[in-house]
């Protein structure tokens, strides 16, 4: 990590929640929760980017005190500190469909988030008749082999293909990255990707670490990411996020 990294004026903190801010118990440690603090007092936007929907990000937000954007479905929506959506790319029922299909040709475990809904069990009988709005599509498979021959069937289409742990495929639409929205995001605020520290563990992160000032990956994040970044913290378990925001922004 060179001087002109650590010298970054850093404006916007953005952060993953699972495996990154969250430890495993899905709680915001102390420590967490005192750095945010202080960075917001130094006027610092702390930024929520998740692959989560809204509803299961707000309370979250809440308990923190934001007043800053928050991007979910891994960029698929930004929305503002009140809980407006200012910006939204839906799947279409064509890529709905075909990832159904891969699913049950490979008996796999999957989940779908809609704008209103999380599908894990259960899923709409005739997708092209129902009325819902796709936002991304997730598939769970333990089998490496399987994992890949998915992996190279979703490849052959025109979607954005990420991960949140290493078991799982993630599918949002093409060009949709939490990149881009905390770039939208910059625009909003009047700041540049060059004034963004964003942190993260799993491969939908890795666009939003590499684009940012400051990218740093987790302890517990995968190689990859920790191959992407500019520094390494310590894990979610162990206060990584407060001591990334103490040694860049504090």
């Amino acid at each position: 990590m060179d001087n002109h990294t650590q010298k970054r004026n850093i404006r916007l903190v953005a952060l993953d929640m699972d495996g990154t801010l969250l430890n495993s118990e899905h709680e915001i440690s102390e420590a967490n929760r005192e750095a945010i603090l202080k960075a917001k007092e130094k006027g610092v936007h702390i930024v929520l980017s998740t692959g989560r929907p809204f509803k299961h990000v707000v309370d979250y937000a809440r308990s923190l005190e934001l007043n800053s954007f928050i991007v979910t479905v891994n960029g698929g929506e930004i929305w503002d500190s009140n809980g407006k959506l200012l910006d939204r790319t839906l799947l279409q029922i064509e890529q709905i469909k075909m990832m159904w299909d891969l699913k049950k040709h490979h008996n796999t475990k999957f989940w779908a988030i809609t704008v209103d809904k999380v599908f894990r069990d259960d899923f709409p009988e005739e997708i092209a008749l129902s009325e819902h709005q796709w936002l991304k599509f997730g598939f769970d498979i333990e089998d490496d082999e399987v994992r890949n021959k998915v992996l190279e069937e979703l490849n052959k289409q025109t979607l954005q293909v990420t991960n949140s742990s290493p078991t799982n495929l993630e599918v949002n639409p093409y060009g949709i990255s939490k990149a881009n929205a905390l770039e939208k995001v910059c625009e909003r605020i009047g700041i540049t990707m060059e004034n963004v520290m964003a942190v993260g563990d799993s491969l939908n992160d890795i666009a939003m670490i590499q684009s940012a000032g400051i990218g740093i990956a987790m302890g517990n994040a995968q190689e990859t990411v920790k191959e992407a970044a500019d520094w390494i913290t310590a894990a979610n378990d162990e206060d990584g996020v407060a001591k990334a925001i103490l040694k860049f922004v504090l």
